[in-house]
């Protein structure tokens, strides 16, 4: 029988990829991927290639229909976000619904995830911790949620564009000037950058910038215990 193979790429630097990754896509009939233009330079690199069909966000479901089709002519696919592991604040998700209710196996190809590559650097203790992704863009509605997650006591972990970052620190920062953060600021790749303070300090770091660019990773410490 066919199969669907999640397979996650690297965040940044290339050398990141697995080898089982690289067999996986090497061995598919069809790479399904949510950017066809940045995974055909990822394939090209590795000297790979294969027909690409669109899968993002917009057009998951009705792509879905089309990758079951490919599976039911007994056709192995690959599905490949634009970096890191699929479903994890990126596509995948409804693929991986719609292929098991038509009972077609789905095997994840594990690898990069900005996720775990911040924790893994953070120091930072606790036996778990929430991750939420990214927060909503309407004000209101993001800074309710971090009010509920500074109560918690489990660490947090946010994914942030670097337009809203220093508007995410100050909300924080105005709440509990003292609270550890970690940032992780372009993963693995050439400008990367890892700040450590708190609340506070990586605030005023940040904005006294003239400008910042590149995906941004914060892990926040969970409340302390009274």
């Amino acid at each position: 029988m066919a199969t669907l193979y999640i397979v996650a790429t690297p965040i940044g630097n290339l050398q990141d990829i697995t080898f089982r990754a690289l067999e996986t896509l090497r061995g598919v009939d069809t790479v399904a991927c949510e950017d066809t233009r940045h995974t055909g330079k990822l394939l090209k690199h590795f000297e790979i290639s294969k027909p690409l069909l669109s899968c993002r966000s917009q057009n998951e479901e009705q792509a879905a229909v089309r990758i079951i089709g490919l599976l039911r002519e007994g056709r192995d696919v690959a599905y490949v976000s634009d970096a890191g592991t699929p479903g994890l604040s990126d596509p995948g998700a409804r693929l991986v619904q719609a292929v098991r209710r038509e009972g077609i196996p789905v095997v994840p190809i594990p690898g990069p995830s900005a996720l775990t590559t911040l924790i893994s650097a953070s120091g930072m203790t606790g036996r778990s911790f929430i991750f939420d992704g990214f927060l909503s863009p309407k004000a209101g509605k993001r800074q309710k949620r971090l009010d509920e997650l500074l109560e918690r006591e489990e660490n947090f972990v946010l994914y942030e564009s670097p337009h809203r970052i220093v508007k995410i620190l100050a909300y924080i920062a105005e709440k509990e000037p003292g609270r550890e953060v970690f940032l992780g600021r372009e993963l693995t790749k050439l400008h990367e950058e890892r700040l450590y303070g708190t609340a506070l300090e990586l605030f005023e770091d940040l904005n006294d910038r003239k400008s910042i660019k590149g995906e941004i990773v914060i892990l926040v410490s969970g409340k302390k215990k009274s």
